[in-house]
């Protein structure tokens, strides 16, 4: 489930070499995998991962189940003696790709109010962080800043797209640095660990899932996507692909929006004025009242649809009464980072990819988790995991 396949599929497919540092696929099987990606057209379906992700929805994660960013799918567990320090002043640095949409606002603000108790608790001394406004020119340089200060004990990366950063990510874990990866992937495995929740290919399949079973056979389905060229984001897209096409749904098309509210209104209407869309799957939530709204101004009936755990969405969903789910990509893993650094910093295991539980927000759920998150805005995100934060709930409302 490594991102190095990924990395050599599309070496196959574009012809560039790209750096696969600190791999442990033998060079056989990355030949042999990249001939049948390239072959399939398609680098960012990797069949070993879809079926592990797809099987990992029913594993039961290690700890405990009161704390999510904290348990385990899985995990085989890597020492990490060579990176323990005595005293609790190690800096934390962290390169974030963005907080450009209210999913990493509101994981960022999260993860703020973890530093905090980690500082107050003695665990960790200065938090240092960088925001690369979604620029990978940007976040580069932001990552070579804080490996050339060597003042970083541990570095912590969001990146903000996958090929680009990876080389980057391993000039950071050449330094000696232990190096954190967390919610997008990059083709190396060279960071001790690499947390994020089960992934892409669990989620697209949550969401196109629902639709196959929610809709008639011939039923058309329209995929509203936010931007190309980020793994999760493109591994949601294969998998869907994947189980749409041994279905009887007809895929009017997939349709890049930027997560903007008013293209996707555009989008969707442009279709509507078409002809009927029964079901719209989405791989973020990002404007997905935009498309309900399309929906009212045409007159046509709600479709069935996919979103994602973001309250306005939510909260849109329980006022239609529509046939909805929320696919989940769990906010709360922006403790996990943090966390980690500590234990990293402390010598102890950390798993090498760290993988946390994902599941999707039901219709039998829908009202407890708007009853939780009743005084929370309209951005936030049901499963972000922070109550028991000291800053909650005013550090979230007051974003």
């Amino acid at each position: 489930m490594r991102t190095t396949r990924i990395a050599a599929a599309a070496a196959a497919a574009l012809g560039i070499l790209l750096a696969t540092a600190c791999t442990t696929d033998t060079p056989t099987d990355e030949a042999d995998e990249a001939t049948t990606e390239a072959e399939s057209g398609d680098e960012w379906f990797v069949q070993a991962d879809y079926d592990a992700q797809l099987a990992q929805r029913d594993v039961e994660p290690e700890g405990d189940p009161a704390a999510p960013w904290l348990q385990a799918i899985e995990p085989e567990w890597v020492d990490t003696a060579a990176f323990a320090q005595e005293g609790g002043d190690a800096t934390v640095c962290f390169s974030n790709a963005s907080v450009s949409n209210p999913w990493r606002v509101t994981g960022w603000i999260t993860m703020q109010q973890q530093v905090e108790v980690l500082q107050s608790e003695g665990k960790i001394g200065e938090f240092r962080h960088s925001d690369a406004g979604d620029d990978d020119d940007q976040q580069i340089s932001d990552i070579q800043a804080f490996v050339d200060s060597g003042d970083c004990d541990a570095l912590i990366i969001s990146p903000s797209t996958t090929a680009t950063l990876t080389p980057a990510v391993e000039a950071a874990c050449e330094s000696g640095v232990p190096v954190i990866i967390f919610d997008r992937g990059v083709n190396t495995d060279c960071a001790v660990t690499f947390i994020h929740p089960i992934g892409g290919y669990a989620f697209g399949a949550d969401a196109a899932e629902f639709l196959v079973d929610n809709l008639e056979p011939g039923s058309t389905v329209l995929a509203l996507r936010i931007l190309p060229g980020v793994d999760v984001l493109e591994n949601r897209w294969a998998a869907a692909e994947e189980i749409f096409a041994g279905s009887e749904l007809e895929i009017l098309g997939n349709e890049f929006t930027g997560g903007d509210a008013a293209e996707i209104k555009n989008i969707v209407t442009q279709y509507l004025q078409r002809g009927d869309v029964d079901g719209i799957w989405m791989d973020a939530g990002d404007g997905a009242v935009a498309a309900i709204e399309a929906f009212e101004d045409a007159g046509a009936p709600y479709p069935v649809m996919t979103g994602e755990d973001e309250l306005s969405f939510m909260r849109k969903w329980q006022e239609t009464g529509m046939t909805a789910l929320a696919p989940v990509y769990s906010n709360f893993q922006w403790r996990t980072p943090v966390i980690a650094a500590t234990m990293i910093l402390a010598g102890e295991q950390v798993p090498a990819e760290w993988v946390l539980p994902q599941d999707p927000i039901t219709e039998a759920e829908l009202d407890q988790y708007l009853e939780i998150n009743a005084d929370m805005p309209s951005l936030h995100y049901a499963k972000f995991g922070g109550e028991d934060l000291p800053g909650f709930p005013d550090a979230w409302q007051d974003r």
